[in-house]
């Protein structure tokens, strides 16, 4: 009979916190929802079906410049200013049906941040291929560093 004040969470190889690497996480991640690319994420923007949001840090936007349009969420706030039940939420931030896609540098930090949204009820965040780099690439619409 095990002890009820003993915390069992399984042996490093085989329970829920079994270690594995990112490639391992992101792909468990990624199965849970449909990501979207560069092209597909600017037509729902632009239409009004999504919400784009930058998670990129000061200096990579300020290096490489901004999607317009696209909210500018520090990745530390995201689940605060996303949650639309939250006292701190972003005005778009109007229900647990909002589309949002999480934009990154390359595709990878989104992945997470959409897995988190997910957490807290948004079920139709997802993610942009390749960031915002592939954005870039793609020829898509960016505003220019200001400086």
């Amino acid at each position: 009979m095990s002890d009820p004040n003993t915390e069992t969470t399984g042996t490093p190889d085989t329970g829920p916190d079994r270690a594995r690497g990112i490639d391992d996480l992101l792909e468990q991640v990624r199965a849970g929802y449909t990501r979207v690319g560069p092209q597909a994420g600017h037509e729902a923007a632009r239409a009004g079906e999504a919400l784009l949001v930058d998670i990129r840090y000061a200096a990579l936007r300020e290096r490489d410049g901004l999607i317009p349009g696209a909210v500018v969420v520090e990745r530390n706030e995201l689940e605060w200013r996303l949650d639309p039940t939250g006292s701190h939420r972003l005005p778009e931030a109007t229900g647990h049906d909002l589309r949002v896609v999480v934009v990154c540098n390359e595709g990878y930090a989104s992945s997470l941040a959409a897995e988190s949204l997910h957490r807290l009820g948004l079920r139709r965040a997802t993610d942009l291929v390749g960031g915002f780099q592939a954005w870039r690439a793609a020829g898509l619409p960016v505003e220019p560093p200001r400086g």
